[in-house]
C-alpha cells in the first residue's frame, strides 16, 4: 500500500546496488532506522509504513516457516526477517520484476538464506509449494478495480475486484497449520469483506485500528485470526500513527524505526 504523506516515506540511504531489476531509485529507502535498505522502483508499486507494520505484527518465532501472499519488492518480509532471526519466509509474487527486485534487496541485506521468492498467481500456487505453514501474512490490494492506477504495475498491486479479497483469505487458510495465524493490513471499509470469509473457518480475531492523526477515523486496520480458532472478536485499542503536527508518535516510533513488535494476541512473539 502506498501513503502519500510525506512522514510516511522512507529515507533514502547509501548507493543503488550495480545489478538492478527494472527501472530503480538511485538510492534505496532506509527502514528500520537504517537496519534494512530497500530499492524500490523509480514507478509503479512502492511499499509504505503499511508493510513495516504489517512485518511487525507477525508473531514469529525462530525455526517457523512463514508464507507472504503479494509479495512485492520484499519489505514486510525483510523487516520481519531483520526482527526475527532464524524464522524462513516464502514469498508469492505474481509480477516477474517485483519478484526479481525481492531477491536482490534479500541479497543487499544479507538475508536471502531466510527468504525464498516464488513467482506465481495466488490463486493458482505451484503443487510442489506445500501447506502447513506457521504463519501467513499479506498487504492485499486496496482499492476497487473499477478506478485503476495509470501506471501498470501500480495498478496490479493496489486494485482488487469486489470479492476477491475472499481468495486472497482461502489461499492463506489453505496453506496454514491448524491454530495457524494469518495477519492481514487491510484497508478500514474491507474490513467486512475479510470477517466474512472468515466465518466458520478462523477465530480469535483481533483487530487493531490504525489511527492516521489525532480525531482522524482509522483508514487501515491490522487483523489477525487463528486457523480453527473458536474465541469471539476482539476490538482492540487504536493505535495512534501520527501527532497533529505530522510527527510520528512514540508508539510508532518504537515500530517503524526501533524494529519493535506489534503484538496483536496475547503471548504473541
Amino acid at each position: 500500500m502506498t501513503d502519500s504523506s510525506a512522514e510516511s516515506r522512507p529515507q533514502p540511504a547509501g548507493p543503488a546496488p550495480h545489478d538492478t531489476a527494472g527501472d530503480l531509485r538511485g538510492a534505496p529507502d532506509g527502514l528500520l532506522g537504517g537496519r534494512l535498505r530497500l530499492w524500490q522502483p523509480a514507478q509503479g508499486y512502492r511499499a509504505s509504513i503499511d508493510s513495516v507494520l504489517l512485518g511487525a505484527a507477525v508473531p514469529a518465532r525462530a525455526g517457523e516457516h512463514l508464507l507472504e501472499l503479494g509479495l512485492g519488492s520484499g519489505a514486510a518480509a525483510l523487516c520481519l526477517l531483520v526482527r526475527v532471526p532464524g524464522c524462513r519466509i516464502t514469498g508469492i509474487e505474481l509480477q516477474p520484476e517485483l519478484a526479481a527486485l525481492a531477491r536482490r534487496n534479500a541479497a543487499a541485506n544479507g538475508l536471502d538464506p531466510g527468504l525464498e521468492v516464488v513467482e506465481a498467481d495466488l490463486r493458482r500456487l505451484p503443487d510442489g509449494l506445500g501447506r502447513g505453514f506457521d504463519r501467513v501474512f499479506a498487504n492485499p490490494p486496496f482499492h476497487d478495480s473499477a478506478s485503476p492506477a495509470p501506471d501498470a504495475q501500480r495498478a496490479a498491486a493496489h486494485h482488487l475486484e469486489r470479492g476477491r479479497l475472499a481468495d486472497w483469505v482461502g489461499t492463506a487458510l489453505r496453506c496454514l497449520r491448524p491454530q495457524g495465524s494469518l495477519t492481514l493490513i487491510l484497508r478500514a471499509d474491507r474490513l467486512a469483506e475479510v470477517l466474512a470469509a472468515l466465518e466458520g473457518k478462523a477465530g480469535d480475531t483481533r483487530v487493531l485500528p490504525l489511527w492516521p492523526k489525532p480525531d482522524r477515523p482509522a483508514g487501515r486496520v491490522l487483523l489477525q485470526s487463528r486457523k480453527g480458532g473458536r474465541a469471539p472478536l476482539v476490538l482492540l485499542p487504536g493505535m495512534l500513527l501520527h501527532e497533529s503536527d505530522g510527527r510520528f508518535t512514540l508508539a510508532a516510533n518504537a515500530v517503524l524505526r526501533d524494529a519493535a513488535s506489534l503484538p496483536l494476541a496475547a503471548g504473541a512473539a
